[in-house]
Protein backbone atom coordinates (compact mmCIF):
# COMPACT_ATOMS: atom_id res chain seq x y z
CA UNK A 1 0.00 0.00 0.00
CA UNK A 2 2.77 2.42 0.94
CA UNK A 3 4.59 1.68 -2.30
CA UNK A 4 1.45 2.37 -4.33
CA UNK A 5 0.84 5.65 -2.49
CA UNK A 6 4.42 6.76 -3.08
CA UNK A 7 4.10 5.88 -6.76
CA UNK A 8 0.88 7.89 -7.06
CA UNK A 9 2.44 10.83 -5.26
CA UNK A 10 5.46 10.67 -7.55
CA UNK A 11 3.21 10.64 -10.61
CA UNK A 12 1.21 13.59 -9.26
CA UNK A 13 4.40 15.54 -8.51
CA UNK A 14 5.71 14.83 -12.00
CA UNK A 15 2.49 16.10 -13.59
CA UNK A 16 2.54 19.26 -11.46
CA UNK A 17 6.18 19.92 -12.31
CA UNK A 18 5.46 19.41 -16.01
CA UNK A 19 2.57 21.88 -15.85
CA UNK A 20 4.76 24.39 -14.02
CA UNK A 21 7.53 24.09 -16.60
CA UNK A 22 5.16 24.33 -19.57
CA UNK A 23 2.77 26.94 -18.18
CA UNK A 24 3.77 29.75 -20.55
CA UNK A 25 3.48 27.48 -23.58
CA UNK A 26 -0.02 26.56 -22.34
CA UNK A 27 -1.00 30.11 -21.41
CA UNK A 28 0.39 31.72 -24.57
CA UNK A 29 -0.21 29.27 -27.47
CA UNK A 30 1.07 31.82 -29.94
CA UNK A 31 0.17 31.34 -33.62
CA UNK A 32 3.24 30.82 -35.79
CA UNK A 33 4.11 32.24 -39.18
CA UNK A 34 3.97 35.83 -40.42
CA UNK A 35 1.24 38.22 -39.36
CA UNK A 36 -1.74 38.54 -41.68
CA UNK A 37 -3.23 42.02 -41.94
CA UNK A 38 -7.02 41.81 -42.21
CA UNK A 39 -8.78 43.33 -45.19
CA UNK A 40 -9.54 47.01 -44.69
CA UNK A 41 -6.65 47.54 -42.25
CA UNK A 42 -3.19 49.00 -42.65
CA UNK A 43 -0.06 47.37 -41.30
CA UNK A 44 1.17 49.18 -38.20
CA UNK A 45 4.40 48.86 -36.24
CA UNK A 46 4.44 49.03 -32.45
CA UNK A 47 7.78 49.90 -30.86
CA UNK A 48 8.20 48.64 -27.30
CA UNK A 49 10.35 50.09 -24.55
CA UNK A 50 12.60 47.03 -24.74
CA UNK A 51 13.21 47.72 -28.44
CA UNK A 52 10.97 45.16 -30.09
CA UNK A 53 9.02 45.96 -33.24
CA UNK A 54 5.61 44.27 -33.35
CA UNK A 55 3.11 44.07 -36.19
CA UNK A 56 -0.42 45.36 -35.57
CA UNK A 57 -3.42 46.33 -37.71
CA UNK A 58 -4.71 49.91 -37.91
CA UNK A 59 -7.88 51.40 -39.32
CA UNK A 60 -8.61 55.13 -38.77
CA UNK A 61 -12.14 55.96 -37.70
CA UNK A 62 -14.79 58.08 -39.34
CA UNK A 63 -14.81 61.79 -38.34
CA UNK A 64 -16.00 62.21 -34.78
CA UNK A 65 -15.78 58.51 -33.92
CA UNK A 66 -13.57 57.33 -31.04
CA UNK A 67 -10.77 54.83 -31.50
CA UNK A 68 -10.93 51.35 -29.95
CA UNK A 69 -7.69 49.65 -28.93
CA UNK A 70 -8.39 45.91 -28.95
CA UNK A 71 -6.41 43.11 -27.28
CA UNK A 72 -7.26 39.59 -28.42
CA UNK A 73 -7.27 36.29 -26.54
CA UNK A 74 -4.32 34.01 -25.88
CA UNK A 75 -4.59 31.81 -28.98
CA UNK A 76 -5.99 34.38 -31.38
CA UNK A 77 -4.50 36.54 -34.13
CA UNK A 78 -5.08 39.77 -36.03
CA UNK A 79 -7.65 38.20 -38.42
CA UNK A 80 -9.54 36.85 -35.42
CA UNK A 81 -9.40 40.25 -33.74
CA UNK A 82 -10.91 41.78 -36.89
CA UNK A 83 -13.83 39.34 -36.67
CA UNK A 84 -14.33 40.15 -32.98
CA UNK A 85 -14.50 43.89 -33.77
CA UNK A 86 -16.32 43.88 -37.12
CA UNK A 87 -19.38 45.52 -35.59
CA UNK A 88 -17.27 48.42 -34.39
CA UNK A 89 -15.57 48.63 -37.77
CA UNK A 90 -18.89 48.82 -39.64
CA UNK A 91 -20.06 51.54 -37.24
CA UNK A 92 -17.07 53.71 -38.16
CA UNK A 93 -14.97 53.40 -35.00
CA UNK A 94 -11.23 53.66 -35.38
CA UNK A 95 -9.52 50.37 -34.57
CA UNK A 96 -6.02 49.39 -33.54
CA UNK A 97 -5.75 45.62 -33.28
CA UNK A 98 -2.72 44.95 -31.11
CA UNK A 99 -0.64 41.80 -31.30
CA UNK A 100 1.91 40.43 -28.87
CA UNK A 101 5.57 39.53 -28.70
CA UNK A 102 6.16 35.95 -29.81
CA UNK A 103 2.89 35.90 -31.77
CA UNK A 104 2.65 35.41 -35.55
CA UNK A 105 6.26 36.19 -36.36
CA UNK A 106 6.74 38.95 -33.79
CA UNK A 107 10.05 38.85 -31.89
CA UNK A 108 10.34 38.11 -28.18
CA UNK A 109 8.68 35.73 -25.76
CA UNK A 110 5.26 36.39 -24.19
CA UNK A 111 5.09 37.08 -20.45
CA UNK A 112 2.80 39.26 -18.36
CA UNK A 113 5.35 42.06 -18.15
CA UNK A 114 6.07 41.75 -21.86
CA UNK A 115 2.41 41.91 -22.90
CA UNK A 116 1.86 44.96 -20.71
CA UNK A 117 4.83 46.60 -22.46
CA UNK A 118 3.24 45.68 -25.79
CA UNK A 119 0.04 47.39 -24.65
CA UNK A 120 1.93 50.56 -23.80
CA UNK A 121 3.51 50.46 -27.26
CA UNK A 122 0.01 50.31 -28.78
CA UNK A 123 -1.06 53.36 -26.76
CA UNK A 124 2.09 55.18 -27.85
CA UNK A 125 1.26 54.42 -31.50
CA UNK A 126 -2.11 56.15 -31.10
CA UNK A 127 -0.67 59.05 -29.11
CA UNK A 128 1.81 59.71 -31.91
CA UNK A 129 -1.18 60.10 -34.21
CA UNK A 130 -2.77 62.72 -32.00
CA UNK A 131 -5.23 60.34 -30.32
CA UNK A 132 -5.09 61.03 -26.59
CA UNK A 133 -5.50 58.09 -24.17
CA UNK A 134 -8.50 59.81 -22.54
CA UNK A 135 -10.38 59.52 -25.85
CA UNK A 136 -9.58 55.82 -26.45
CA UNK A 137 -11.90 52.90 -25.69
CA UNK A 138 -9.78 50.05 -24.35
CA UNK A 139 -11.22 46.61 -25.13
CA UNK A 140 -10.04 43.09 -24.47
CA UNK A 141 -11.26 39.53 -24.84
CA UNK A 142 -10.19 36.75 -22.48
CA UNK A 143 -6.41 37.15 -21.96
CA UNK A 144 -6.63 40.58 -23.56
CA UNK A 145 -8.84 41.79 -20.70
CA UNK A 146 -5.87 41.55 -18.37
CA UNK A 147 -3.84 43.88 -20.58
CA UNK A 148 -6.72 46.30 -21.14
CA UNK A 149 -7.53 46.49 -17.42
CA UNK A 150 -3.91 47.11 -16.47
CA UNK A 151 -3.60 49.95 -18.97
CA UNK A 152 -6.93 51.46 -17.86
CA UNK A 153 -5.81 51.41 -14.22
CA UNK A 154 -2.69 53.40 -15.11
CA UNK A 155 -3.99 55.83 -17.74
CA UNK A 156 -7.74 56.61 -17.72
CA UNK A 157 -9.38 55.77 -21.07
CA UNK A 158 -12.74 56.92 -22.35
CA UNK A 159 -14.18 53.51 -21.48
CA UNK A 160 -13.11 49.93 -20.78
CA UNK A 161 -14.88 46.97 -22.43
CA UNK A 162 -14.14 43.44 -21.21
CA UNK A 163 -15.45 40.29 -22.92
CA UNK A 164 -15.17 36.98 -21.03
CA UNK A 165 -12.78 38.44 -18.45
CA UNK A 166 -11.05 36.86 -15.44
CA UNK A 167 -10.51 38.31 -11.98
CA UNK A 168 -6.93 37.03 -12.20
CA UNK A 169 -5.14 34.24 -14.02
CA UNK A 170 -4.53 32.62 -10.66
CA UNK A 171 -8.29 32.46 -10.11
CA UNK A 172 -8.89 31.16 -13.63
CA UNK A 173 -6.21 28.48 -13.26
CA UNK A 174 -7.51 27.42 -9.86
CA UNK A 175 -11.00 26.97 -11.32
CA UNK A 176 -9.69 25.04 -14.32
CA UNK A 177 -7.30 22.80 -12.34
CA UNK A 178 -8.65 22.46 -8.79
CA UNK A 179 -6.40 19.44 -8.12
CA UNK A 180 -3.24 21.51 -8.69
CA UNK A 181 -1.87 24.26 -6.37
CA UNK A 182 -2.29 26.62 -9.32
CA UNK A 183 -2.30 29.87 -7.34
CA UNK A 184 1.24 29.18 -6.15
CA UNK A 185 2.54 28.01 -9.50
CA UNK A 186 1.31 30.76 -11.83
CA UNK A 187 4.02 33.22 -12.86
CA UNK A 188 1.81 35.58 -14.86
CA UNK A 189 -1.13 36.62 -12.72
CA UNK A 190 -2.83 39.65 -14.38
CA UNK A 191 -4.61 40.74 -11.18
CA UNK A 192 -7.55 42.51 -12.83
CA UNK A 193 -9.94 42.49 -9.86
CA UNK A 194 -7.34 44.12 -7.61
CA UNK A 195 -6.74 46.82 -10.25
CA UNK A 196 -10.39 47.50 -11.06
CA UNK A 197 -10.97 50.13 -8.32
CA UNK A 198 -8.19 52.18 -9.94
CA UNK A 199 -10.04 52.36 -13.27
CA UNK A 200 -11.52 55.87 -13.51
CA UNK A 201 -13.71 55.18 -16.52
CA UNK A 202 -17.02 53.41 -17.22
CA UNK A 203 -16.57 49.65 -17.51
CA UNK A 204 -18.66 47.24 -19.57
CA UNK A 205 -18.39 43.51 -18.85
CA UNK A 206 -19.87 40.90 -21.19
CA UNK A 207 -19.84 37.28 -20.05
CA UNK A 208 -21.67 34.08 -20.99
CA UNK A 209 -23.17 31.99 -18.21
CA UNK A 210 -22.10 28.83 -20.03
CA UNK A 211 -18.44 29.88 -20.32
CA UNK A 212 -16.42 26.73 -19.51
CA UNK A 213 -13.03 28.45 -19.66
CA UNK A 214 -13.56 31.42 -17.33
CA UNK A 215 -16.52 31.13 -14.95
CA UNK A 216 -19.31 33.70 -15.24
CA UNK A 217 -18.79 34.53 -11.55
CA UNK A 218 -15.46 36.17 -12.39
CA UNK A 219 -17.16 38.60 -14.76
CA UNK A 220 -19.70 39.38 -12.02
CA UNK A 221 -16.89 40.05 -9.56
CA UNK A 222 -15.19 42.50 -11.91
CA UNK A 223 -18.43 44.40 -12.44
CA UNK A 224 -18.87 44.71 -8.66
CA UNK A 225 -15.28 45.90 -8.24
CA UNK A 226 -15.63 48.64 -10.85
CA UNK A 227 -16.46 52.18 -9.76
CA UNK A 228 -18.82 52.54 -12.74
CA UNK A 229 -19.48 49.00 -13.92
CA UNK A 230 -22.18 47.43 -16.05
CA UNK A 231 -22.58 43.70 -16.72
CA UNK A 232 -24.41 42.25 -19.72
CA UNK A 233 -24.92 38.50 -19.23
CA UNK A 234 -25.51 36.01 -22.03
CA UNK A 235 -27.10 32.61 -21.61
CA UNK A 236 -25.14 31.06 -24.48
CA UNK A 237 -22.04 31.40 -26.72
CA UNK A 238 -19.53 30.21 -24.12
CA UNK A 239 -15.98 31.53 -24.33
CA UNK A 240 -16.38 32.55 -27.99
CA UNK A 241 -18.72 35.37 -27.03
CA UNK A 242 -16.66 38.14 -28.64
CA UNK A 243 -17.22 36.72 -32.13
CA UNK A 244 -21.02 36.79 -31.97
CA UNK A 245 -23.32 39.46 -33.39
CA UNK A 246 -25.41 39.79 -30.16
CA UNK A 247 -22.29 40.58 -28.12
CA UNK A 248 -21.00 43.07 -30.68
CA UNK A 249 -24.41 44.73 -30.87
CA UNK A 250 -24.46 44.99 -27.08
CA UNK A 251 -21.11 46.80 -27.12
CA UNK A 252 -22.33 49.24 -29.77
CA UNK A 253 -25.57 49.92 -27.90
CA UNK A 254 -23.72 50.54 -24.63
CA UNK A 255 -21.26 52.91 -26.31
CA UNK A 256 -24.14 54.76 -27.99
CA UNK A 257 -26.02 55.08 -24.69
CA UNK A 258 -22.85 56.59 -23.20
CA UNK A 259 -22.46 58.82 -26.25
CA UNK A 260 -19.10 57.23 -26.94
Amino acid sequence: MLTALLALFGLYAAVVLALFAAQRAILFPAPKGPSQIPSGFEKAELHTRDELTLTAAWRPGAPGKPTVLFFHGNGDSLPGAAVATQGLSKAGYGLLLADYRGYAGNPGNPTEAGLIADGHAALAFLTQRGIAPRTIVLMGASLGTGIATRLASETPPRALVLVSPFTSLRDAAADALPWVPARRLIRDSFESAALMPDVKAPVLVLHARDDRVIPFAQGEALERAALDGHLIPFSAYGHQLQFTAPAQDAVLNWLAARRL
